[in-house]
């Protein structure tokens, strides 16, 4: 157990502070689309993807980590431990790095070569097991034999960023937003892996009272969609083809009663809206932020068809760099997906 006054925490927390201290803001995009911007429609996206570990996840992390720090549950030589093939790993090994501090990610042994690389690029090393299911209880083995700490993104996602404001992301959100035609947004839209994100907005809006709603779009195969409409919390799914959001179980930082409307999205709409986006952009996204576009655009469509102006914001998740092997390579969208021609159909009409 670490004391509140040791001097390593303190340390800790100042390096984490720090880090923090020499990032930037990330910005936020205006979506050029005259098909709702002749309505009073206007569309954003927060790009996430540049932050350090070139993700929205950075930020999970940050919090992860100052969490655990606070609570005591981290010390001088602690081995961090987390059930994460993406993102979140990647992320997570950075900051364990920046604190001097082993890290292991848990993964499926099906993660692609080029996160296991970027995960050990950080200083990480990867654990594989045969299933996506078996994450969880390797971990927290792995945590348990070293005497580390499993950070276990799952649970501590919704409650380890300060909801009220403290620099989160909805606050940010807010005040880059202020000088915008709808300064308040209609609808914020999100995706889930953790649920963090959206439990973090949902409660923002609500404590500002804001006339904001929140929409998570879930991927195809993932069990939140059900979840929200049945508070079945029991309930399993295949799981997401679409890296980083997207879950085979109801995840306990998934709140949702701060979720206000669902978009379920096909797995070629979500190809087909990033690549969409990627050439609207000039610039590739990865394919979480297409499943957040294809949303957005329902959402715009919607509020087109009953004459309602106002503004519609998102996230760009991480850049398709990552993903150049995978989604960006036709041949291996054909063999996972199939034809997606028709949903690029759908995306471009859309799009207006």
């Amino acid at each position: 157990m670490t004391p509140p006054s040791s001097p390593w925490l303190h340390e800790a927390i100042a390096r984490i502070e720090a880090d923090y201290q020499r990032s930037a803001d990330t910005h936020l995009i205006p979506l050029r689309l005259p098909a709702f911007a002749a309505h009073g429609i206007d569309l954003y996206l927060k790009d996430e993807s540049t932050h350090p570990t070139g993700s929205l996840k950075h930020r999970l992390a940050r919090s992860l980590f100052l969490y655990a720090l606070c609570n005591g549950w981290v010390h001088e030589g602690s081995t961090i431990v987390e059930s994460s093939s993406g993102s979140t790993a990647v992320s997570e090994a950075y900051f364990a790095r920046l604190l001097g501090l082993p890290f292991v990610a848990v993964m499926p042994r099906s993660t692609s070569p080029e996160k296991v690389a970027q995960i050990e690029f950080h200083g990480g090393r990867c654990h594989f097991v045969d299933s996506a299911g078996a994450v969880y209880d390797a971990a927290r083995a792995i945590a348990e034999e070293t005497g580390g700490h499993y950070m276990d993104q799952f649970t501590y996602a919704e409650r380890a960023t300060d909801w009220r404001g403290n620099n989160n992301i909805a606050e940010s959100m807010f005040t880059q937003m202020a000088r915008e035609p709808h300064p308040v947004p209609r609808w914020i839209v999100v995706g889930a892996g953790t649920g963090g994100t959206s439990a973090t907005i949902g409660r923002y809006v609500r404590y500002q009272r804001h006339a904001t709603q929140v929409c998570v779009a879930d991927p195809a195969g993932s069990v939140f969609s059900a979840y929200h409409r049945t508070g079945d919390s029991q309930l399993t799914a295949p799981g997401s083809r679409i890296e980083g959001i997207g879950r085979p179980r109801v995840e306990p930082s998934f709140i949702r009663t701060l979720v206000d409307r669902m978009v379920d999205v096909a797995d070629c709409e979500s190809i087909a809206a990033m690549r969409a986006l990627s050439q609207l952009l000039g610039r590739r996204v990865g394919p979480s932020t297409g499943t957040n576009f294809v949303a957005m655009l329902t959402l715009a469509s919607e509020m087109r068809e009953r004459g309602e102006r106002g503004s519609i914001l998102s996230l760009l998740c991480d850049a398709g760099e990552r993903y150049l092997p995978t989604y960006f390579d036709t041949d291996w969208v054909d063999r996972t997906f199939g034809d997606c021609s028709a949903a690029q159909q759908k995306v471009d009409a859309l799009m207006g």
